[in-house]
């Protein structure tokens, strides 16, 4: 007999495995699981084991991220972080104190403020000046498609009422055509290129800072959906690689390399250069973002019929396809016969479409392969698209947080999408009902990268924090628990191209999470209290909560 190096008993284990869902004890050895069982598996314990008594509480898969931005995110909690705030005035406060703590620092720079915060849902270029006039301050919003500036930064980078809006963006502007200081999409780059770029330092213990926090919470594998340069963020594939070389990166990542919008097929060959090398350790790079639309809160999700205005009537805008549908697939057919999985941010029903055409075209042009093309997002999806996921093996790869009457749905997407559009939002039920490969992510920093929230939401319909009278956004799309809980751990697994993990079987990875309590065994409401108190990167622990 071969004696454990680590073993999990008294308490239960929910395996992922559809044949063998539920266990009660679980030993690794040299990394990876060598037993799943019950009272048995104590014999393979010896004087050498590590034993982990489970006091009841659940282990799990490790929790995997199907699409984050943990080195933006991290670089925005090194700077000025506005995500732990919810209010103007409170940005307000953060701002002026961070500036007054750092008044070195030739620019201010950070984000994580949420359009709902301000009036008609835009700050103002003069709200920034009055907390920070001195010095150009540049701040992006949360979900990474706008960037609040102020008068100076504006001045520096020439924007004025003749500027005019770049190919792929919008400059927010009042009704005299000037400037209001909110940039969206490709303008975002006008003054975000000329803001100072993180140091090889900085970047560094920007990723180091998120990987703790995505340890914390159970996380053990992830797949960044931007690794390049984007909306004044600079490249940061570099960094990966050296934390993989110097074994600091403790986590397993899939890279999304970067699909330029401003260029078009040539930039295949400088993206096989990138995954070229771009291999080392817990790192790969088989993977192409293409960010097909934006969203509708800036009115820049590609829908197939126009948005509406604030009285309910059609406007001339139907969103923004950032790549033009012909290049998109012509495009997608010559990354799928170069084998890179293609990982698309699509929201609108029009940018959805457009995605799964593509990956027909691909199918078409060079047969089916195992790659794994996945779309996040998928906001709002026309009902005749739902079967396509699985016909054409299109993963969906939900951000569930979202799916939740709040303020931002509800005053700032259903009024502008109208009753039949808004009822076609966030889908889980019914792709998972017409046989869709489901992965989950957080979008962080956009939004909490607590998996706990997200499957939470996907059961609830609900925010963790909603009381009795809020109302269940769209009941029919809500999961059970398994079939959430799977999204974050075996679906996320499959389009990381992770085989070896996601689910508790012998031979697999020991990436492992333990929680403080089983959510199965209480009611639904209270899933968002279940936190991670121990987490297990191939049986070595890279978390453990003070209280574990």
């Amino acid at each position: 007999m071969t004696h454990a190096d680590l073993v999990f008993a008294n308490g239960p284990v929910w395996t992922g495995d559809a044949a063998r869902s539920w266990a009660t004890a679980v030993a690794v050895r040299g990394g990876r699981i060598t037993a799943v069982g019950h009272a048995e598996v104590r014999e393979l314990i010896g004087p050498r084991t590590e034993r982990i008594d489970l006091h009841g509480r659940l282990l799990v898969p490790g929790f995997q991220d199907a699409h984050v931005h943990p080195v933006f995110a991290g670089l925005t909690m090194l700077t000025c972080d506005l995500a732990p705030h919810d209010t103007a005035q409170e940005y307000a406060a953060a701002i002026a104190q961070y500036a007054a703590a750092n008044p070195d620092k030739p620019w201010i720079t950070g984000g994580g403020w949420s359009f709902p915060a301000f009036p008609g849902g835009l700050p103002t270029r003069q709200q920034l000046d009055t907390v920070v006039a001195d010095r150009p301050a540049y701040l992006t919003v949360r979900d990474g498609h706008s960037a609040w500036a102020n008068s100076r930064a504006l001045e520096i980078a020439g924007i004025t009422r003749d500027t005019p809006d770049p190919v792929g963006g919008r400059i927010e502007r009042d009704a005299d055509g000037n400037p209001t200081g909110v940039l969206h999409e490709q303008a975002m780059v006008l003054v975000g290129d000329l803001a100072p770029h993180p140091t090889e330092d900085e970047l560094m213990r920007g990723l180091l800072a998120a990987q703790a926090h995505l340890h914390a919470l159970g996380i053990t594998a992830w797949q960044d959906a931007i690794v390049g340069a984007y909306g004044g963020w600079q490249d940061q594939l570099g960094t990966y690689l050296e934390a993989a070389r110097t074994g600091v990166l403790t986590a397993r990542v899939r890279g999304a390399l970067w699909w330029d919008r401003e260029r078009g097929l040539e930039q295949i060959d400088d993206l096989l250069a990138r995954r070229a090398k771009g291999t080392v350790g817990r790192f790969t790079a088989g993977s192409v973002k293409i960010m097909q639309d934006g969203v509708p809160e800036n009115f820049t999700a590609a829908l197939s019929e126009p948005y509406l205005d604030g009285c309910g009537c059609a406007t001339n805008n139907r969103g923004l396809s950032m790549v033009d549908p012909e290049l998109l697939r012509e495009a997608v057919v010559r990354l799928h016969t170069e084998d890179f999985q293609v990982h698309f941010h699509a929201i609108g029903d029009r940018a959805v479409t457009e995605v799964l055409d593509a990956v027909e075209a691909a199918h078409t042009a060079s047969g089916r392969r195992d790659l794994r093309h996945h779309a996040a997002h998928l906001q709002v999806v026309h009902p005749r698209d739902l079967p396509r996921f699985r016909t054409l093996r299109v993963a969906a790869n939900m951000q569930p947080l979202w799916a939740a009457h709040e303020q931002q749905m509800d005053e700032m997407c259903i009024p502008y999408l109208g009753e039949r559009r808004a009822a076609w939002q966030y889908p889980f039920g019914a792709l998972l009902r017409e046989g869709a490969v489901l992965a989950a992510g957080s979008d962080w920093m956009v939004s909490s990268p607590d998996p706990m929230h997200g499957i939470h939401v996907a059961v609830n319909r609900t925010t963790p924090d909603a009381d009795a009278a809020t109302p269940v956004f769209l009941p029919h799309q809500r999961l059970d628990l398994g079939s959430a809980l799977a999204a974050y751990t075996a679906g996320s697994a499959y389009v990381n191209h992770l085989d070896d993990t996601g689910s508790i079987v012998v031979g697999k990875l020991a990436d492992l999470t333990v929680l403080d309590r089983n959510p199965f065994d209480g009611p639904a409401r209270d899933i968002a209290h279940t936190r991670a108190l121990l987490t297990y990167v191939e049986g070595e622990r890279v978390h453990a909560a003070h209280d574990a």
